[in-house]
């Protein structure tokens, strides 16, 4: 390997250009690629980042996944500056900060599950 193989650019981090609510279970994520993503509220619930939901020290999920309803829905989205946005679900969550980067991980994870859950 020589120094010009580090001095390659990064991957442009993707990038949302459009957030909407699509009924009250649905977040819509227009991508600045062209891509449309809808990601499933109960999902968006399930693998919410913030630290009520995951432990700070050993990125572990406290968050049962089954624990939450199937019925949680899209209370608002609000962006956060250019990088994410925060969204309030109908069982009272409104703490996470869900990045683009992360976004995209769950628009895959939505496509490749039949239903609207998250693994365990």
């Amino acid at each position: 390997m020589s120094i010009w193989d580090y001095m390659k650019p990064a991957a442009q981090a993707p990038t949302a250009s459009g957030l909407a609510l699509r009924g009250p279970r649905t977040l819509v994520v227009t991508w600045a690629d062209g891509g449309e993503t809808p990601l499933p509220a109960r999902l968006l619930r399930q693998r919410c980042p913030c630290a009520a939901c995951v432990d700070e020290w050993t990125h572990a999920r406290t968050l049962k996944p089954d624990s939450v309803p199937d019925d949680v829905e899209l209370r608002e989205v609000s962006p956060v500056g250019n990088y994410a946005a925060q969204l309030s679900f109908s069982d009272g969550h409104a703490s996470g900060i869900f990045t683009w980067p992360l976004l995209r991980t769950l628009a895959g994870e939505a496509a490749l599950s039949p239903g609207d859950t998250a693994p365990a």
